[in-house]
């Protein structure tokens, strides 16, 4: 495949991808995770913080990751291989394509059993069978399931087999049209959760809890929370969005593209919080639970509220959908990949992809029950997967992405694909170069915990972007091309 050829499906239109690219985003992390770091750390204060983050990071890596795709036409390996051809780089470039499709995979394969959590919960919420009053309850009951590893396993396996039927339908008939209906599915029922929560909780306390513009809570820890989740939510350096920008049309517009799914993310996250604490703090519970505010804290909220059995249905069908939809983007890449390079159909690329994704979420499943004392270096296999692709593969793969478009691929091959106007080309370029590899390593190194960073860094952190400005421009060959003209 060159550089420029079409793929056999694109989307239908702009919004495809944008529905499809925020579905891969909104997670279950969004549901949970943004809401409580948000209220932690300075509520509007963090949200300010969060937004120059998704600028310094999100946007310009996701920016060239789509380039990526479009340009190259392929899957990521395909992709990075056919823009280092043309750009006369080395071959050996595309091993970054292969660590963001594996990540992509060994992601999908701990986070189907994650995801089977929400289904879980779906049929146990509307047959009753969560009945408890207390989280002490509640804990037993998710701990039961664990344990019970057929019913842990077959979970997986219907979240597993949803998404392959989904993802071997194609693009436009599988994925495309199944996000169409529950992107916005998702959100209205976000709507009635949030009206919901007005009515029978503390909706007060839940809106102050986020959006209180405390600078006083914004620490260190919280800007490094802003930065780390400002990369990981948008599933970059994952093979997802690079192969979704392989089927992005050619006139569409990637900057705006971007932007409106970076900021539909960020929505959906923040109206997921004011769905959900009102109702936590109505009951007098502690939103700094993690998962377990999803699968403890609430369901035993909702038992105490009026029409709280069909509000928990309706809440655990929006999880389940925010799962599904990330499942269907990481899966993605690997089944490209099949169909391009083994030259075989979308359904038997689907069904081999899955099979062997399969066998893995079986292994990770098992770190919960039959395989708990079955541990390396301290971790299980569920634990591993997490910790090689969060810790190592993606941060390494952002990295990478942002070198390849700054410094690697030729300026003329992005420039046409962004079509920006020189001053915004200019600044994404200074962003891509300098600031985002810049903040991915920041993320990478308090994620390794080898070393904590605090406020008193930061001056050593203007440094470290000062510093790599200066090398990156003497080692441009931009830079030396105008030098020699002058000469």
């Amino acid at each position: 495949m060159t550089a420029r050829q079409q793929p056999k499906n694109l989307w239908i239109s702009r919004w495809g991808f944008i529905l499809a690219a925020t579905g891969s985003a909104v997670g279950l992390g969004n549901i949970w995770k943004f809401p409580y770091i948000t209220g932690e750390y300075g509520g509007g204060a963090f949200v300010l913080v969060y937004l120059a983050c998704i600028l310094a990071v999100g946007v310009p890596v996701m920016m060239a990751e789509i380039a990526f795709g479009r340009r190259g036409r392929g899957s990521p390996i395909e992709a990075i291989a056919n823009l280092a051809r043309e750009a006369g780089a080395s071959p050996l470039w595309k091993v970054f394509g292969w660590i963001a499709m594996l990540a992509g995979f060994m992601i999908l394969s701990f986070y189907v059993v994650v995801a089977g959590w929400s289904f879980s919960y779906l049929w146990k919420m509307a047959s009753g069978a969560l009945s408890g009053h207390s989280v002490a309850e509640l804990g037993a009951i998710f701990e039961a399931g664990n344990a019970n590893p057929w019913a842990l396993g077959g979970w997986a396996t219907l979240v597993t087999v949803v998404t392959m039927l989904i993802v071997g339908r194609g693009v436009q008939e599988g994925v495309e049209k199944s996000v169409r209906w529950m992107m916005p599915g998702m959100v209205i029922m976000l709507l009635i959760m949030i009206g919901y929560a007005l009515t029978s909780g503390n909706f007060s306390a839940g809106f102050h809890f986020l959006f209180d513009f405390d600078v006083t809570r914004l620490s260190s820890e919280g800007v490094l929370a802003a930065l780390g989740h400002a990369f990981f939510t948008l599933s970059l350096a994952s093979g997802a969005i690079l192969t979704y920008g392989s089927y992005l049309p050619s006139g569409t517009s990637i900057a705006r593209t971007t932007f409106t799914v970076a900021i539909a993310d960020t929505l959906v996250a923040l109206m997921a919080g004011l769905a959900i604490f009102p109702i936590i703090f109505a009951n007098g519970m502690d939103p700094s639970s993690g998962p377990g505010l999803i699968f403890m804290s609430l369901p035993v909220a909702f038992n105490q509220m009026p029409f709280g059995q069909l509000f928990g249905v309706l809440f655990f069908a929006m999880l389940s959908i925010a799962a599904l939809t990330s499942a269907i983007s990481m899966i993605e890449a690997t089944v490209a990949w099949l169909s391009e390079n083994r030259n075989m159909s979308r359904t038997k690329a689907s069904w081999l992809a899955g099979s062997v994704l399969w066998l893995v979420a079986m292994f990770a499943m098992l770190s919960f029950n039959l395989g708990a004392d079955w541990t390396l270096a301290g971790k299980h296999f569920f634990d591993w997967l997490d910790y090689l692709t969060s810790r190592w593969m993606m941060p390494i793969g952002g990295i990478a992405m942002a070198l390849l478009a700054g410094f690697v691929f030729k300026s003329s091959m992005l420039r046409d694909e962004l079509n920006l106007s020189d001053a915004g080309y200019r600044l994404w370029l200074f962003m891509i170069r300098y600031v985002s590899p810049v903040c991915i390593l920041a993320i990478f190194v308090d994620a390794l915990g080898v070393a904590e960073l605090s406020f008193g860094d930061w001056s050593y952190f203007v440094a470290v972007i000062l510093a790599a400005c200066l090398v990156g421009e003497l080692l441009s060959p931009r830079l030396r091309e105008r030098a020699a003209e002058q000469g």
